[in-house]
């Protein structure tokens, strides 16, 4: 029965593992560019206000509206300009034609080249959307806000290190445009406030705030591993986080309802928009929409990072909407909130639960050794200690169940003619019971407490997968960042080593063909983890190592399997020559 529940764990492993390669993905991939072909073949026109919020959401990622003649500005400058915002963790700049985003540098987070992590797509051409793009019902308002030259207020560079800024955009021209973009920065986070109002001829307008392609930390054309998470919308809403597929925006673009947060992230980093919580009635929308591929570089495929843009817009007015735009990191997340619902957007699986408990250990043990490598082993160590007594019980009764299989398949044999629905199937089933309680075996000793272990190595795999923490942390020698998978591949190798010493030490007994194919599961896992990150891969080879130990402890103390030969064996071995 234990044979038979490690190969059920394996075999789902083995069964999620291929489908989420070999159709998920596949399917996705096909389908998103198929959807990037149809938007970039798309002709440029001017859609009218019926078209829907999704449909006018693709004014801006397109060479849009015959615009009207234009006007002579009345508040607005020259010339194109840029301001610079620092505050403790950020460096952001605007500029002042279209009052839009440029750069948003993360001071504390390091890209490859080891420079300030860049979170706005450096690589977006001047007529897509930009972070902090405004829409309106008019289309040709959106236009010209696209390219005004906003009068900005104040310096070129602001210092809000010390104490909350407001920088302001102000434009008007003389077809009744009006607008005032303020964003405010605090000393520290990586929150922004933006208060935006728009008239067209005397009338106020409920604009919608674009942010665009995707987010910077990926860029087209770079290695992407399978194992990392790509690029797709989140839409929080209370305590639940809905995750869509960027192949899914074309069935359902628009969400309307009171969330908390929406936005687009990835592995290691989110652009969400808070809106202001509303009464009921007064729901906030939210847009997806995809964007035909940049042409960033010749022949570079196209990739999600390239193709996610997303509006928001509040019930009534859009009156202090704040951005977060920074890292996964579970207490920035928890302070970004009042209500800490911002850290569901960490993808830590269905055993959450425990994946927080578990980072809190990693982190707090980080603080004492300095390395994460050494944290990851560490409280490897301490699980596997706290583990260990359902481990002994389990591998206990595993030998047991190995000793009794000789009389196990005497009694098959015996009842080996008879089929399934055969009422003497009863007797069979009373004289294997009666053998467990002569011997005093329980089967399922063996799998519940083997069971009861795999909520925590799951929750700890899928931390170590979403933990922000590791990205960019050496560990020893040639393993420069525990987020990356090894570049010489010697971990999956020890790991894939180590797996098979497990197995062979491991109690077997029952079906011949189920042993078999147990003893191939280490060279599967070695394939599946040469390109998994490798702190993944430094954290089961040394959990490898601990059940070798725990194995050899345990087969010291119960000593050496007991198996007898059946009667009819040992008669043939006496039998004089």
């Amino acid at each position: 029965m234990e044979k038979r529940l490690l190969v059920a764990i394996a075999l789902s492993f083995l069964v999620l593992y291929g489908y989420q390669m070999l159709v998920l993905n596949p399917a996705q991939e096909k389908a998103r560019r198929e959807a990037a072909a149809a938007l970039a073949a798309r002709p440029a026109a001017t859609p009218s206000p019926a078209a829907g919020v999704a449909g006018s959401l693709q004014v801006a990622a397109t060479p849009a509206v015959a615009a009207a003649a234009p006007s002579q500005p009345i508040i607005a400058e020259g010339t194109e300009r840029d301001v610079v915002v620092e505050t403790q963790t950020i460096r952001a700049v605007f500029t002042n034609r279209g009052a839009k985003l440029k750069s948003w540098k993360l001071k504390g987070f390091r890209d490859l080249q080891k420079r300030p992590q860049e979170l706005v797509p450096s690589y977006l051409e001047p007529d897509r959307i930009h972070p902090f793009d405004l829409m309106v019902d008019d289309p040709n308002a959106t236009a010209r806000l696209k390219d005004a030259l906003f009068q900005l207020a104040g310096e070129d560079s602001v210092d809000a290190t010390r104490g909350e800024q407001t920088v302001v955009f102000t434009f008007e021209d003389g077809f009744g445009l009006k607008v005032r973009k303020a964003f405010t920065f605090a000393p520290g986070g990586y929150i922004v406030r933006l208060t935006a109002e728009v008239q067209v001829g005397g009338r106020a307008m409920n604009p919608t705030v674009l942010w665009g392609a995707g987010l910077g930390d990926q860029v087209p054309g770079a290695e992407s591993s399978r194992y990392v998470q790509k690029p797709e919308a989140i839409i929080v809403r209370g305590s639940k986080v809905q995750r869509v597929a960027a192949t899914e925006f074309v069935k359902q673009p628009v969400q309307e309802g009171d969330f908390s947060a929406a936005g687009v992230d990835d592995q290691y980093f989110v652009a969400m928009a808070l809106p202001k919580r509303m009464v009921r009635v007064d729901y906030s929308r939210v847009m997806f929409t995809l964007l035909a591929p940049a042409a960033a570089a010749p022949n570079a495929p196209p990739k999600i990072a390239d193709l996610v843009a997303f509006g928001v817009r509040q019930a009534q007015s859009m009156s202090d909407l704040a951005f977060f735009v920074g890292p996964k990191d579970f207490d920035v997340l928890q302070a970004a909130r009042s209500d800490g619902q911002l850290v569901r957007v960490i993808n830590f699986g269905i055993f959450d639960f425990l994946a927080v408990p578990l980072l809190r250990a990693l982190v707090w043990i980080h603080s004492y050794v300095g390395n994460y490598g050494w944290a990851i082993i560490i409280l490897t160590f301490l699980i596997n200690a706290v583990m260990f007594p359902l481990r002994h019980k389990s591998m206990v009764s595993m030998r047991k169940m190995q000793e009794l299989q000789p009389q196990m398949k005497a009694i098959q044999e015996k009842y080996k003619h008879l089929k399934a629905t055969d009422p003497e199937q009863q007797k069979k089933n009373a004289e294997v019971m009666s053998l467990y309680k002569e011997k005093g075996v329980n089967p399922a000793s063996g799998c519940i407490p083997m069971l009861l272990t795999l909520p925590v190595l799951f929750a700890f795999y899928s931390l170590l997968s979403a933990a922000i923490e590791i990205r960019g942390e050496p560990f020893i020698w040639w393993i420069k960042d525990l987020s990356a998978h090894d570049p010489y591949y010697v971990t999956p190798i020890l790991m894939g080593a180590s797996q098979f010493v497990q197995q062979r030490m491991t109690p077997t007994g029952g079906d011949p063909a189920q042993q078999k194919m147990m003893m191939m599961m280490p060279l599967v896992f070695t394939f599946m983890f040469l390109w998994m990150p490798s702190g993944l891969t430094v954290y089961w080879f040394f959990s490898n190592l601990l059940a070798i130990g725990q194995q050899y402890i345990t087969n010291k103390m119960v000593g050496p399997p007991n198996t007898p030969r059946p009667p009819a064996e040992r008669r043939l071995k006496t039998k004089p020559a």
